[in-house]
Formats: structure tokens, sequence, C-alpha cells
């Protein structure tokens, strides 16, 4: 997504005031793409064409965790909606846009590179909302808008292990280029954690049943399935150490190029057992509201469809009641394709029965 700024298609915005990002809406352009836009490449291609399906929509939509959150972010908070511009950055379906809308936004722009924004438009005239909403199939970076900046950025951005998918370096650009000083950004901090859980049923299932496959050895398969970490829904009872957290931003401040970290950790074990991968989860803030929402999606929690995010550890470790687990998580950005992440973890344990030292790379493809 970008939000490039073609100034003889904008008006002036109508209040001196800082922030009241205000434009003539009448003056709207009849084409909201750059002339500069450029085709994208296959690999860009193919990530939105997968949100084209209404089904990843109904997906989502269906989690009421996320879509309570953003609704009750929304509507909860009149008081920061009325009259200001809003921008919705991979607005989807249109929801959260509508929910602007409603709250008494003076008009909202949701932008959004996949054809499911087609649908989207019938949506919001279904609705009769097309005098408050306007939708735009484009990315942010070909993107021209009809005002100079706006008071607030909706945008549900988050990805497995928070960051797959980078689709917040949209949002940044258009924090950059868009949004007032002061503006309001919905959610604005992040955080992702980790803790260890037991899960030997479930790894023989999914890893070690490559050792042997109708009598052939595809153990070369096992080796591959190490480094591909599983999103899924792990058993809060399977969690067997307290959790660290190992990333956080706001997301008025952080760059791009903060996402590539390495953060340590260390976890306590709260019980004798044993110890076959770690877990990943995360969670977001809504600061900006009357009173601050919170957005989680650990173990502990409520289903969503983020679930959480398993790395296998090639051993599994055998623990007792206040042993530690010391290590480090890094992460970055895959070169080939920045969309997907390369993930290490090191992690050292000395127990009663037991001393490993131990490095894996994971790939979030």
């Amino acid at each position: 997504f970008n939000l490039n700024s073609v100034r003889s298609f904008f008006t002036a915005a109508s209040s001196s005031s800082p922030r009241n990002a205000m434009a003539d809406e009448s003056k709207v352009p009849a084409a909201f793409q750059s002339p500069d836009a450029k085709p994208d490449d296959g690999k860009s291609d193919y990530y939105w064409n997968s949100y084209a399906h209404f089904a990843i929509h109904e997906e989502m939509i269906k989690d009421e965790v996320r879509t309570r959150t953003y609704r009750n972010s929304i509507l909860m908070n009149k008081h920061l909606f009325k009259d200001k511009i809003v921008l919705d950055v991979g607005c989807g379906t249109g929801i959260l846009s509508m929910f602007a809308a409603q709250a008494g936004a003076k008009h909202v722009y949701g932008v959004d590179y996949s054809d499911i924004v087609l649908q989207a438009q019938k949506i919001v005239k279904a609705n009769n909302l097309e005098d408050k909403v306007t939708l735009v199939k484009s990315k942010v970076e070909d993107l021209v808008l009809p005002v100079d900046k706006v008071d607030i950025i909706i945008s549900e951005w988050m990805g497995y292990f928070l960051l797959y998918e980078n689709m917040l370096e949209a949002v940044l650009f258009a924090r950059d280029k868009w949004l007032i000083e002061g503006g309001i950004i919905m959610p604005d901090k992040a955080r992702i954690y980790i803790a260890a859980i037991e899960d030997g049923n479930y790894k023989d299932e999914k890893i070690n049943w490559w050792e042997r496959v109708y009598g052939f050895d595809m153990s070369v398969i096992k080796e591959a399935a190490l480094k591909e970490p599983i999103v899924d829904v792990v058993d809060a009872s399977s969690v067997v150490t307290d959790s660290a957290m190992i990333f956080e931003f706001d997301i008025h401040t952080v760059k791009k190029e903060d996402f590539a970290f390495k953060s340590s950790f260390t976890l306590n074990v709260t019980r004798n057992d044993y110890i076959h991968a770690f877990v990943s989860w995360f969670e977001t803030d809504f600061s900006a509201c009357h009173k601050t929402l919170v957005l989680p999606t650990g173990p502990h929690n409520t289903y969503t469809h983020w679930k959480q995010t398993v790395f296998y550890l090639k051993d599994m470790l055998l623990v007792s009641e206040g042993d530690q687990v010391t290590g480090y998580l890094s992460s970055k950005s895959n070169e080939k394709n920045p969309r997907d992440l390369d993930i290490k973890i090191g992690y050292k344990f000395k127990g009663e029965h037991q001393e490993v030292d131990e490095e894996q790379e994971y790939f979030l493809r």
C-alpha cells in the first residue's frame, strides 16, 4: 500500500486545526491510482489473490475476539471518530470502515489490493454508506487520496507470529505520509511472547511420523518439517513454563528496520514434565481508547484465528519444577520473499538428567 499525493488532485484542508484533516470531498479524483503504479510480481500477486476469496474473510469476521475488539475500540469511542477523516489500511470487506462511519467519521477511505474490495464496495452501497465510505483497489504505495492528511488510521495488519505477511510496513507508510501530528492509530502497541510446552503426541503425529512411512525411510522430510513452525491451537494445560516477552513496539514510532530483531529469554519451569516445543503468541493494544482494549492471542486466552505458532525441538527436554531454560529468538524477513520470516532459536538447559546447548532455524512460509 502507498499513498502518493498528486497535488493537482488535492484540495486544501478546510480547518486550521492540526487535528482536522478535512478536504472538499466534491473534488475526489476520478482515478485514485497513481499513473506511476508498477505491476506486481508473481509472488505478491499470489498473496493478494489469496485474500480475494470470501472464505478467509468469513474466518476473520467470525473470530469474535478480533472483530469485537475492533468494533468496541471504534463504537465505544465515538468521541475519537466524530467528524474525523479515517484511513483503513487493508480494508478487506470494509467492516472496519463501516464501523468508523457508524461512529461518526466525516469520511472513511479504505484501501486494499485484493479483489475482495470490489465486493466490499457493493457492501458499502447495500448499507447506504457510500456517502461516508470510499473503498479503493490499490496498493498504498500507488494510491492518491483527495485529502492531505488523515486523523485516524485503522488496520488489521497482524499475521501469524504477529509479523508474518509483513503488512505492517503498509501501515507505517501510511502513517508517515498521511497521519496528522498527534493522530490516532488502532491498534498502536504490540508484543510477542514465548513459552515452552509438552506436546509429544502431536510431535509424533506431525514430525516423527516421517521417520517410517509404509515401510519407507522418509526422515529427510522430518528434517524439513522441523524447520517449519506449525500454526495451531495450543491447549493451556500443555504449557510447562511461565512466559517471556521477546519483542514489543509502538506503531507510532517503530521503523520497518526494527522488525529484524534478536531477543533473549528466560523461562521458569512450573512442573515436572517434558518440553517438546516453544510456543509464541502476541497481543495488541488500543491505547487511544477511553479505556485501553487488548487483543490477546495466547493459549490461555479465547480462541482467535491467529491461534499460536509452535517451534518443535530436535530432542525433548526432561525438566523439573524450578528449572530454567534460557535462550534467544531472532527474526527477520526472508530476502527473497519479505512476507516470509526466517527465525532462529538458540536455547540452553542444564537439569538433573540432561544438559543441552542447541540452536535451530525455522522458516515461516
